[in-house]
């Protein structure tokens, strides 16, 4: 037989207040009270949607160059694009790190090593080469050059202007899993083996290095083999499958030659030409951020309306709903976190049937320098 205790809240509180005291004494809490903040129905990144514009970017880089030098220690000039969701965190979204680096006339970025992945997607300048591994590969505007993980890398501008370029890593992921390691090179810079562009002539093949649409099947831990891939190539396949269809937008992604996995086992890098028209919107789990390497057009992030131009860069958070309109050509890249949720079988994607309603248009902070 059971016996039921009928107890009002009055008569249980001041034991409940124990409890609560006692749990947090003890560093435990209670799963009841946070149920929902955990188990939400659907992803709440802290991350929101963002524009960081080139207007306001690069002269505060062309301070820096003449402001701050590049040497040991700093190691690197960089902008980190900072989300406002993230608590002043230097992080583009959650899981991506996305940041505007440039580099001086005759100068050099000193040689180092780190767990987390890293690429280097050119904007502007000639003369600059990053040498991976011994490998010098040249750098030129709209070039995509990896740099793995725990490979050794600097890069060398022997030209007489300045250099920008995009870097996007995986530095927040692979902090969240306390895996981060650091070595700065005995020298500071490491040797050339050989001639530049190694990789590049042991990899003839274009046809190899990209994929219309995205990676959705291959896996693979390692990174790719060629550790650059050259906007020519990447701007001829574009223009190939614009010819082939009617769609707003055709997009390819830089694929691991060898295996036809995303360039890096956490990192998907990818191209878009938008043309006339708009898309439909899509929301992915995972986290983008997007480059605009030349053109100009909108994008609509979760109701939200963004209107880019060239040297602009943005982030999709994770199941954020996003749509692009174009008026004509408009090239982007993108950074995305989609091998790492594929390979743990959590990656989830919705296309939406209709245009989102608009409900509000970013403006942000330094929308008064804008040209």
């Amino acid at each position: 037989m059971t016996i039921e205790r009928n107890v009002t809240s009055t008569d249980t509180e001041p034991e409940l207040d124990a409890l609560y005291a006692d749990l947090a004494a003890g560093e435990l809490q209670p799963l009841w009270t946070i149920t929902q903040e955990l188990l939400t129905p659907t992803p709440r990144p802290k991350a929101i949607p963002w524009l960081w514009r080139a207007s306001m970017m690069r002269p505060l880089a062309e301070r820096a160059i003449r402001l701050v030098p590049v040497e040991r220690g700093g190691e690197r000039r960089v902008l980190s694009l900072a989300n406002p969701g993230l608590n002043g965190l230097p992080h583009a979204a959650g899981t991506l790190w996305g940041a505007l680096q440039c580099l001086g006339p005759r100068e050099s970025a000193p040689a180092h090593r780190h767990s987390p992945g890293a690429i280097r997607f050119v904007m502007e300048g000639e003369g600059v080469w990053t040498t991976v591994n011994g490998d010098a590969c040249d750098m030129h505007p709209g070039d995509l050059v990896l740099t793995p993980g725990w490979y050794w890398h600097d890069h060398t501008n022997a030209g007489d202007g300045n250099m920008f370029w995009f870097d996007g890593l995986d530095l927040p992921m692979i902090q969240a899993l306390d895996a981060v390691f650091f070595e700065p090179h005995p020298e500071f810079q490491q040797a050339v083996d050989g001639p530049h562009n190694k990789s590049e002539a042991a990899h003839p093949d274009d046809a190899a290095k990209f994929l219309p649409g995205q990676v959705d099947t291959a896996l693979d831990p390692s990174p790719s083999p060629l550790l650059v891939y050259r906007w020519s190539d990447t701007s001829a396949r574009l223009a190939r499958l614009r010819a082939e269809t009617d769609e707003a937008m055709v997009s390819v992604e830089f694929t691991n030659p060898d295996s036809g996995a995303s360039v890096l086992p956490t990192l998907a890098c990818a191209a878009h030409r938008l043309g006339a028209g708009a898309t439909l919107p899509v929301r992915r789990t995972g986290n983008a951020v997007y480059v605009v390497f030349q053109g100009e057009g909108t994008s609509v992030i979760d109701g939200q309306r963004f209107e880019w131009r060239t040297g602009d860069m943005f982030v999709v958070p994770s199941w954020s709903a996003v749509e692009h309109h174009g008026t004509g050509d408009a090239d982007l890249f993108s950074i995305s976190d989609t091998p790492v949720l594929r390979a743990l079988g959590i990656h989830r994607e919705q296309h939406l049937d209709a245009p989102q309603r608009i409900t509000g248009t970013f403006a942000g902070a330094a929308e008064g320098a804008r040209p």
